[in-house]
């Protein structure tokens, strides 16, 4: 059986590209396609397809928001975002908002038909370096929240051990003693799962706690 596809992306020339390409593989047939958000929705909505292939910046509205309307109103279909477009940013929120899919234009046109018969059976596909993209950006949003978890004395002395003070010294401008200050460093080094000051200094810096010399 066909797997019944619809191809939303506002430039005509890879639009009709993406149709040519895909009628030319056995077993996929194009069942519409649209070059703005309101169209691609409700074209969608009334010849539901298996699989959307659509692209993120598209007017009235976006790839985005399109795709978060979709499958609010019909989560069997899949929908895989194909856009030029690499940052984090954007792979989040499509996949956020529903994607199941997440392909960038200068992907081999193999890949196209792995991620549409990968979606179609209820599975993600993520390009390789999307994958990557992805992968740092959990990375960096366990740290963001690592650092909210801190306290906001934990955070003083995070900054004072990063700025290189002793816990004598940091004691003595928290009005802390020493041997609390190394609770306190001990503990900053529990919650943050670093096992040396060096990785301490490099956490602080990078996320603004202190300022690199």
């Amino acid at each position: 059986m066909s797997i019944s596809v619809f191809v939303a992306d506002d430039h005509a020339i890879v639009r009709d590209g993406l149709v040519a390409l895909l009628r030319g593989h056995a077993g996929i047939e194009i069942v519409g396609t649209a070059a703005t958000g309101r169209d691609a929705i409700e074209q969608v909505l009334r010849v539901r397809p298996r699989v959307v292939i659509m692209d993120i910046s598209m007017p009235e509205p976006d790839g985005i928001d399109a795709t978060r309307q979709i499958m609010a109103a019909l989560p069997e279909t899949s929908i895989v975002i194909l856009s030029m477009h690499s940052g984090s940013r954007y792979v989040f929120q499509a996949l956020e908002a529903g994607a199941r899919g997440y392909l960038l234009k200068d992907s081999a046109s193999a890949e196209i038909f792995d991620a549409v018969r990968t979606v179609e059976r209820g599975q993600r596909y993520l390009s390789r370096k999307v994958a990557a993209i992805v992968a740092q950006g959990i990375s960096e949003r366990k740290e963001v929240s690592a650092l909210d978890s801190l306290s906001r004395r934990e955070r003083e002395v995070l900054r004072l051990v990063a700025d290189g003070y002793s816990s004598a010294k940091i004691g003595a401008l928290l009005h802390l003693s020493p041997k609390t200050v190394d609770s306190y460093r001990s503990r900053l080094m529990q919650k943050l799962q670093i096992s040396q000051l060096a990785g301490l200094i490099k956490f602080a810096i990078h996320h603004g706690v202190t300022k690199p010399e």
